[in-house]
């Protein structure tokens, strides 16, 4: 039985703990600095998707599968009920969860996603990605330049290479499943999450700036998740947490009631 890679913050904390779920193409190295910050009120678990990071490779990617990895890492950690948070594909692994295994999740946090099915829209991106040929990009600085051809946000590139490491054949590679993320990504993208109701509490983080949670969103997250309470970040876009870090933890803290 495979357990998604984690790197744990306020382990000693007697307390609920929070469980943290990047986006597609992340890490949990993306959120370091709001684990450590929120580790000084409650344990806090910043955690590998499967086909990200450290976690496993596998060739299935639903939201299904998404949600169970979380129940068998809760297991594992002997964790009965927990906060659960996830930005963006993240976010669609914890509303999956939550409806899932309500009886586990204490509250729900979903960054910059509703649980609507979105049209596909990260193909330059994966064209970009599949277009690297690690045979001859031998240095980062390589990685980036054939990126920026397709990719015109700095940002996004660096983002994405962040994602670079040296394998056992001491050449660079992705440390997520290319293969599987491009083959599934309808399966994960273009799904809404599964018709349920979760009846526990419920945050919706918005950035300003982005497009993820529409005002007519509203109405499909409140059939699901009928307590939500939908908030906006002023000056962030999609990646609400890394645009505004300020804002978002205390609204995350808030409602968590930890402030």
């Amino acid at each position: 039985m495979e357990i998604l890679n984690s790197k744990i913050f306020g382990e000693n904390i007697t307390s609920t703990p929070l469980l943290v779920f990047h986006g597609l193409f992340g890490m949990l190295d993306n959120w370091g600095s709001f684990g450590k910050d929120l580790g000084e009120y409650l344990p806090v678990h910043l955690i590998d998707l499967r086909n990200h990071g450290r976690s496993f490779h596998s060739e299935n990617m639903s939201h299904d599968d998404l949600a169970d990895d979380i129940a068998r890492y809760m297991d594992h950690y002997g964790i009965q009920k927990a906060h659960v948070l996830g930005h963006s594909l993240g976010g669609k692994a914890v509303m999956q969860f939550a409806l899932q295994y309500p009886e586990r999740v204490d509250k729900l946090i979903v960054v910059d996603i509703s649980p609507k099915a979105y049209p596909t829209h990260h193909q330059g991106i994966i064209k970009a990605l599949e277009t690297v040929d690690f045979n001859t990009a031998g240095s980062r600085n390589d990685v980036e330049a054939i990126l920026s051809q397709y990719i015109p946000e700095k940002s996004t590139i660096q983002f994405l290479a962040k994602n670079l490491y040296w394998d056992d054949n001491k050449k660079l590679n992705w440390r997520f499943n290319l293969k599987t993320l491009s083959e599934k990504y309808n399966e994960f993208v273009s799904n809404a999450v599964k018709f349920g109701v979760f009846e526990g509490d419920a945050l919706f983080i918005a950035g300003d700036r982005s497009n993820y949670i529409l005002p007519q969103d509203e109405y499909g997250i409140k059939q699901q998740f009928p307590k939500a309470r939908i908030v906006t970040i002023k000056n962030a876009g999609h990646w609400v947490q890394a645009e505004n870090p300020a804002d978002f933890a205390n609204v995350v803290k808030e409602f968590l009631g930890l402030i």
